[in-house]
């Protein structure tokens, strides 16, 4: 989220309803988080992938063929203006970070979601051609409409092979400190930084008849 929250979210149904913010050091579009969200992360070294390049574009169009692997002969995939589509609805978003020597791409698949949420999000100002306007419960879809969870997660690892040796580790693992300091720069937003996004209400006064 690099734009401003009140662009970008129902501040008032957000506030009422807690609905925790997070803005993520990726950037990217905005995203409903639950239960029924998928998190692919990719952290390579520039030289990682043969003839893919520390930029956006380059790396947006290796992860299109990443993923052809995946949803071959699956419904119509497509990698559609940094979007994945079936059709012309999307399931997955992207969101980067380029350093020098590294990059990260990130993907929100959109596993299940409950249409309510969607009520969070604005209409973005900015949005790519094959929205055509469409609302968000018009623009998206489910995957777990086109294969089961499992098949996705066995597809996956198998395109990431192609690539990397893969092994699998327990999240544990991960966590133990490596020796060098972590400052995090994904946050929660405060209350205080929503309400100032809501901006001062309309007083109401009361009439009595």
């Amino acid at each position: 989220m690099l734009r401003k929250p009140s662009e970008l979210l129902e501040i008032g149904s957000v506030l009422r309803d807690q609905v925790p913010v997070i803005k993520r050091f990726t950037g990217g579009g905005t995203v409903v988080v639950d239960k029924g969200t998928v998190f692919v992360t990719l952290i390579c070294n520039k030289d990682d992938v043969p003839g893919v390049q520390p930029y956006p574009r380059s790396i947006m169009s290796w992860s299109g063929l990443l993923y052809n692997q995946v949803f071959k002969g699956i419904a119509d995939f497509q990698l559609r203006e940094n979007d994945y589509v079936f059709g012309n609805r999307k399931f997955g978003g992207n969101a980067q970070s380029i350093t020098k020597n590294r990059w990260i791409h990130h993907t929100s698949f959109l596993w299940d979601y409950a249409e309510g949420n969607m009520a969070f999000l604005k209409q973005p100002a900015r949005a790519p051609e094959y929205r055509m306007e469409r609302g968000h419960t018009e623009f998206i879809c489910r995957m777990n409409e086109y294969l089961p969870r499992t098949d996705f997660i066995e597809k996956t690892t198998e395109a990431v092979e192609t690539y990397f040796s893969v092994k699998n580790v327990n999240l544990e693992a991960t966590e133990e400190p490596c020796g060098a300091e972590f400052v995090p720069s994904t946050r929660l937003l405060s209350k205080q930084e929503l309400e100032e996004a809501l901006g001062p209400q309309p007083e109401i006064i009361g009439v009595s008849v």
